[in-house]
């Protein structure tokens, strides 16, 4: 059973930093696409920042530059990580990891449809 757990969540005021981790564990996560999606209070969920099995990445433009997105597949369970610097006040929102089913092929890693696991959530509020 595939589990994904998010930390790292906090408060924060405009400028700083956060690090987001996920636990996932129940596959080896071979062929799989991982990212993390934000939902803002009232907003939809959307795309912040994706990577590959073989670690090709992309991210929304409104973090670009400021977010790192890594994953480390050296020990089980995965972990993977957001670095989250120069952070405002719009970055306020839970943030959740996602993992996809082995997958090959070209996919579209920024949408949501491709991701089937889901963690619970991570709260990141940033104060101006």
């Amino acid at each position: 059973q595939v589990q994904l757990v998010e930390s790292g969540g906090g408060l924060v005021q405009v400028g700083g930093s956060l690090r987001l981790s996920c636990a996932a564990s129940g596959s080896s996560f071979r062929n799989t696409f991982m990212a993390w999606f934000r939902q803002a209070p009232g907003k939809e969920r959307e795309f912040v920042a994706a990577v590959s099995r073989i670690s090709w990445k992309e991210y929304a433009d409104s973090v670009k530059g400021r977010f790192t997105i890594s994953r480390d597949s050296t020990a089980l369970p995965l972990t993977l990580s957001l670095q989250m610097n120069s952070l405002k006040p719009d970055d306020t929102a839970v943030y959740f990891c996602a993992a996809s089913r082995p997958t090959v092929g070209q996919v579209d890693m920024t949408s949501s449809a491709l991701y089937h696991y889901w963690g619970q959530g991570t709260q990141v509020t940033v104060s101006s």
